[in-house]
């Protein structure tokens, strides 16, 4: 339940950050007994897939457990969630049309939550067969209300998590490499046998001294072959999303004065991906709306602002393009109230994934703490970007959520422990989510077992997963399997 102030003196495991990760980590380790406190500093649950706009999951393997679950309540909430493929891209020119400048995905009525679980299969595809009409292309949609809810009813259902909402931490205390408490902003101490990093950007790793990585690192640092020769400051992309909605008629929305209507911050507007709300609205995903440098150099609030700006010079451009004159009949209906932020820091760990990892797949890792698969593409946008699809899934090893330096500390979020390029594959919401089921699987076994995070056994670990309906092998384990049917008949 949401408190104003914590229920105790001390936790067993407190998760700062309700994004992806941190619900992942405070629902897994509250119904495996553990107290809980969640601590999120915005008014919401959710994160990115609530206030960033990214109110979709991307086709990828690894949402068998909390996500299929949270798509299970949400199918029962009218138009709460819908299953969209491609319908017009701009590589897939249909015939007798102009050319769709961007990508469109609309609801699918006869696709399965099943059918979004296959990105990597993408990969051998024809531009016709991965971005026509008949695409293979799967993604979840879903209204971003009635997620943050469903995610609430399910923490408050395990009766050990307390949560509290616009609530940060000011100050972090250490001592012999573990975390003891937080300072929260309202001056309160929270204690905690364990912590889970699950913020934006590993603030209480960073608050507590943890190694970072910054930008691109230099091809001799990993190896990786696709990365630059010398390192740079270059991190991925940031995009403002917006929704529009459906109007009785055609109309230019008027462009505030300070805004021009040429692009003035690169040489033509960008692409975008517009995905369908099942009650017909379309998220509008500009691919990117700031290069990530930009993004850093201004702060915040002035990125946010000039987004914002960029947001209505778009959206202009789109209603008064006379080859698509179907957007006059929308108009703009909601504008994320945070930017979409791919990339920032990533916290050094006991393990960094690289590009190697990725390019292995999971046939040939030989790693034994797999705890979660990932098959996005390596998808950096902006400047010198591109959009690299994979054979096959790869693993994320658990030593990735283990900060050094720190004892009692995981992170579970686009921060972990990964290279600039891994991070642009690994980044997405459903991923996110399995790391912090790992993490709170994680935490409830150390509490279990009388071990420091480190200990904990890979295999134990791995096999709570897997009871958990965590997909671990590639092809699905004959366990996976038998849920999967069972629960798609």
């Amino acid at each position: 339940m949401i408190q104003s102030k914590t229920k105790q003196p001390e936790y067993d495991l407190c998760v700062v950050g309700a994004g992806s990760g941190g619900i992942g980590a405070a629902l897994a380790a509250a119904r495996m007994g553990l107290s809980v406190l969640l601590i999120e500093k915005s008014d919401t649950l959710g994160g990115n897939a609530v206030r960033g706009g990214v109110h979709n999951w991307e086709p990828g393997v690894g949402g068998t457990s909390f996500p299929f679950e949270i798509y299970q309540r949400l199918q029962k909430i009218p138009n709460a969630v819908a299953i969209v493929r491609m319908a017009r891209h701009c590589v897939v020119p249909q015939p007798g049309e102009p050319a769709y400048p961007g990508g469109e995905a609309l609801p699918d009525p006869a696709a399965t939550y099943a059918d979004s679980m296959q990105r990597h299969s993408l990969k051998e595809l024809s531009p016709e067969e991965k971005f026509g009409r008949s695409s293979a292309f799967r993604s979840i949609v879903f209204e971003p209300e009635a997620y943050s809810r469903v995610v609430g009813e399910m923490l408050a259902e395990t009766g050990k998590c307390t949560i509290l909402t616009n609530t940060a931490f000011r100050e972090v205390r250490v001592r012999d490499g573990s975390l003891e408490s937080l300072i929260l902003e309202n001056g309160e101490e929270v204690r905690a046998s364990l912590f889970v990093d699950s913020t934006a950007d590993a603030k209480l790793c960073q608050a507590a001294g943890c190694k970072l990585m910054r930008g691109q690192e230099a091809r001799e640092t990993f190896g990786e072959p696709d990365a630059p020769e010398q390192a740079s400051s270059k991190v991925n992309a940031v995009t403002l999303i917006y929704r529009i909605t459906q109007r009785d008629h055609a109309a230019v929305d008027p462009l505030p004065p300070d805004v021009p209507s040429e692009c003035w911050w690169q040489a033509r507007f960008p692409a975008w991906l517009n995905s369908g709300y099942a009650n017909g609205d379309l998220n509008m995903n500009m691919l990117p709306t700031m290069q990530g440098e930009e993004f850093l150099d201004l702060g915040y609030p002035a990125a946010y602002a000039e987004c914002r700006r960029r947001v209505l010079a778009h959206w202009h451009y789109l209603q008064t393009r006379p080859d698509f004159p179907e957007f006059q009949r929308y108009t703009i209906s909601w504008i994320a109230p945070a930017l979409g932020v791919r990339e920032t820091v990533r916290v050094v760990g006991e393990y960094i994934l690289t590009e190697h990892d990725i390019l292995k797949g999971i046939s040939r890792q030989t790693d034994p703490d797999i705890i979660t698969l990932a098959d996005h593409a390596m998808d950096r946008h902006g400047e010198g970007g591109g959009c690299v699809e994979l054979r096959e899934p790869y693993g994320v090893p658990y030593r990735c959520l283990l900060p050094k330096g720190i004892n009692n500390l995981l992170v579970a979020c686009r921060g972990a422990s990964f290279s600039s390029i891994a991070a642009s594959s690994c980044r997405l919401s459903r991923t996110m989510m399995a790391l912090g089921h790992a993490a709170g699987v994680a935490s409830a076994l150390a509490k279990e077992k009388g071990a420091t995070l480190r200990d904990v056994p890979a295999e134990a670990l791995r096999e709570t997963l897997r009871m958990q309906h965590a997909e671990l092998e590639w092809p699905c384990s004959t366990h996976l399997i038998e849920y999967l049917k069972k629960t798609f008949a």
